[in-house]
């Protein structure tokens, strides 16, 4: 239950605990605003999973690299100097699409069928 010494209306107008702009953007929908869409994403992930540690730190020091470049790069030297590879299971998530995981349930009941009169009740 809340404690109501605490609680506290809203003001009408502004009030600096609403946010005004609604839910931040996923980073894919702000890359799409700038103009990115969604096959270009791809393929520079496909561009830059392809290359080694060195020319990724090539693509992370190049300052004529796009943003998109630079934050792919830049998570995957960071993942890979930690041993983390959450980054890259992310992105090839992003490429190649999540594989299907599939759920056993075991059941021990049994079903029983009755007919009465041309009807099946289960």
């Amino acid at each position: 239950m809340a404690n109501n010494e605490n609680l506290k209306p809203f003001k009408r107008g502004y009030d600096t605990r609403r946010e005004g702009n609604g839910r931040p953007k996923k980073y894919i929908t702000q890359l799409n605003s700038i103009g990115y869409t969604n096959t270009e994403i791809i393929e520079t992930l496909k561009v830059l999973l392809s290359m080694t540690i060195f020319e990724l730190h090539e693509v992370f020091t190049n300052p004529n690299a796009t943003i998109l470049e630079l934050s792919i790069a830049k998570s995957l030297v960071k993942g890979i100097e930690r041993g983390n590879i959450y980054t890259l299971n992310e992105l090839l998530n992003r490429i190649i699409g999540k594989p299907k995981e599939t759920i056993s349930i075991p059941n021990d009941n049994k079903i029983e069928v009755v007919f009465i009169k041309g009807k099946t009740i289960l």
